[in-house]
């Protein structure tokens, strides 16, 4: 684990400008005079997330009376193949590779002269449909039926919950104010989002709409909030299953959520079509989530450029949108760039289902994305995101950010040069968290410490 950590700290340094900016304390809140350094108001993370109670009751009634047999042999290669998932190719793709790879053969191969013309083109054809089945992703739709859904829950339920709880807690810290009492959740699954909101809100939240195409998962939601009994009662109210969005454009939610859900659709057209649905049904917060991977990262800067963009037809709510998080800017994502191997992701540490195979703490790694209706958070929404791990040495701390200038930045942070009020924020600081900071030009390498000062 310290060895990945460090390898990932190494290629952030590798990959970062060597900053010009100074970064200081931004205590325009006076949030020093309320609360400690290790209580300062950029730290987001959970400390451990956990299903509630009845939640892991109801799995183990649902799971005891299940008909799946060597469970553990499927919840591996079920977490290994949507890990691994990626997007469906276009189909102007396939025809660029292929006009590509029949110019290459063209040019490359030499044919018997003792065939024909219509010979040759025949297996030239055939070479480059075998060219594109051994080298193109090959995405397949999953079809969620009960047994797969059973499976599912075992493998996803928990480190679902957890990247959803450490998201929407973004949300609640940072926004006080922020009270929906409406929640959509796209691709609901097995119900993770409806479990973390009322976790977060409780009963403020008075209505959820649980969107998903398989009936056999809205079973399976629906039975665990019975507690794995079809006649139990309903642990939560207000929740409505449907296997189609919302027909009116005019009904809006507080707080839509899409979690795991957008590499499931066939093509860029239908996630376009989508992801403009969801954010007109968006009153307040539109929030994304995919896995931690360079794929899943991808599909939110898609969703993140088609959002603000615009070119939605059905326009009701002209409110612009913000990104409201991780990002402290409005511009690309530095991480996209083709130098970067490593997505946006972050982690959150978690407590699993009670299994004899699972170790007593994980960790799910995620990537997300938050939109607002309109700006939120204007006094702190410049603060740096802490975006790899953080290395704290004697009397210095290493911090990888990415800042408001829309660029990557690896601050060498001592007492000496940025003050104590920063310094000991940033010791406390974990990959995810906010550094409580504003930055100022003040030339070149000015945050690399010198020697005498970090020994």
């Amino acid at each position: 684990m310290m060895l990945a950590l460090r390898t990932r700290f190494q290629h952030f340094r590798a990959l970062s400008s060597v900053t010009t900016t100074v970064p200081q304390i931004d205590n325009s809140s006076d949030f020093l005079s309320r609360v400690p350094h290790r209580k300062h108001p950029g730290i987001l993370r959970v400390n451990m997330a956990c299903l509630p109670i009845e939640a892991q009751d109801a799995v183990e009634v649902l799971l005891k009376k299940s008909p799946v047999r060597q469970l553990e042999e499927h919840v591996t290669s079920l977490s290994n193949y949507l890990w691994s998932r990626k997007r469906p190719p276009e189909d102007r793709d396939l025809r660029e590779k292929a006009i590509e790879l029949e110019k290459k053969f063209t040019e490359n191969k030499h044919f018997q002269s003792d065939i024909n013309i219509y010979q040759k083109e025949q297996k030239l054809k055939n070479d480059v449909l075998n060219s594109l089945r051994k080298n193109i992703y090959h995405w397949q739709p999953l079809s969620y039926t009960a047994q797969i859904g059973l499976v599912y829950l075992a493998a996803r339920f928990d480190g679902g919950f957890a990247a959803v709880s450490r998201v929407l807690h973004e949300i609640y810290q940072r926004v006080p104010g922020f009270s929906p009492q409406t929640l959509m959740d796209f691709g609901s699954g097995i119900g993770s989002v409806l479990w973390a909101a009322h976790g977060i809100w409780g009963n403020n939240l008075k209505e959820y709409m649980c969107i998903d195409s398989s009936a056999s998962m809205n079973t399976l939601s629906e039975l665990i909030l019975r507690g794995g009994s079809e006649q139990g009662e309903m642990h939560i109210s207000g929740v409505h299953f449907r296997q189609f969005l919302p027909v009116s454009p005019k009904v809006q939610f507080d707080l839509v959520v899409s979690a795991y859900s957008l590499n499931e659709l066939p093509n860029f057209a239908e996630r376009e079509r989508i992801i403009q649905t969801l954010w007109r049904k968006t009153g307040g917060f539109l929030v994304l989530i995919e896995n931690g991977t360079r794929e899943g990262h991808q599909l939110l800067m898609e969703a993140r450029d088609i959002v603000l963009k615009g070119g939605d037809k059905e326009v009701w709510d002209h409110r612009p949108a913000f990104v409201f998080a991780p990002c402290p800017h409005q511009l690309e994502c530095p991480k996209l760039a083709e130098s970067s191997q490593i997505p946006c992701n972050f982690v959150q540490r978690y407590q699993p289902l009670k299994f004899s195979w699972k170790p007593s703490v994980r960790w799910e790694k995620f990537s997300y994305i938050i939109f607002s209706r309109g700006p939120v958070g204007e006094s702190d929404r410049h603060w740096p995101r802490v975006v790899g791990p953080v290395l704290c040495r004697p009397r210095h701390v290493h911090c990888n950010t990415c800042c408001s200038d829309g660029k990557l930045h690896h601050h060498v942070i001592t007492a000496k040069k940025h003050g104590k009020d920063l310094y000991r924020c940033a010791r406390i600081c974990e990959w995810g968290d906010r550094l409580p900071a504003i930055t100022s030009n003040l030339g070149p390498d000015k945050t690399v410490c010198d020697e005498k000062e970090c020994s």
